[in-house]
């Protein structure tokens, strides 16, 4: 149920082999830092956001279903949640939480169908 979440949406510009390190990310109501890592992985496809001092430094890992929009002339992505909705996430660590298959589960659910945000289960 929550595979699409770690595939960018046919709508949002992206183009396979793209770099978007350093891009900015701007949530619904504001910015939020910059990629500092990115996978076009199939079926596994996330931004490594650094948040600066928005939340004291910390990362985030968004699926790349989150995306809507990619502005490569502003460099910017554009995601469909709120900070509020991003600052809630389970808690990124990169060291822990890169290859955890257990932690892309609990992500998944979260930003995915059935989870708070992504409607209902299907």
């Amino acid at each position: 149920m929550t595979e699409h979440v770690w595939s960018y949406k046919s709508t949002a510009g992206h183009l396979a082999g793209a770099e978007l390190t350093g891009y900015k990310v701007e949530a619904i109501d504001g910015s939020i830092g910059k990629v500092d890592k990115h996978s076009d992985e199939v079926g596994d496809a996330y931004l490594v956001v650094d948040t600066g001092v928005w939340i004291f430094g910390k990362e985030v890992l968004l699926p790349a279903g989150t995306v809507v929009r990619i502005d490569v002339d502003d460099q910017k992505i554009f995601v469909d949640r709120t900070k509020e909705q991003i600052k809630d996430a389970p808690e990124f660590h990169r060291d822990k939480h890169l290859k955890d298959p257990d932690y892309r589960h609990e992500l998944g659910t979260y930003y995915g169908l059935g989870g708070p945000f992504g409607g209902p289960m299907m």
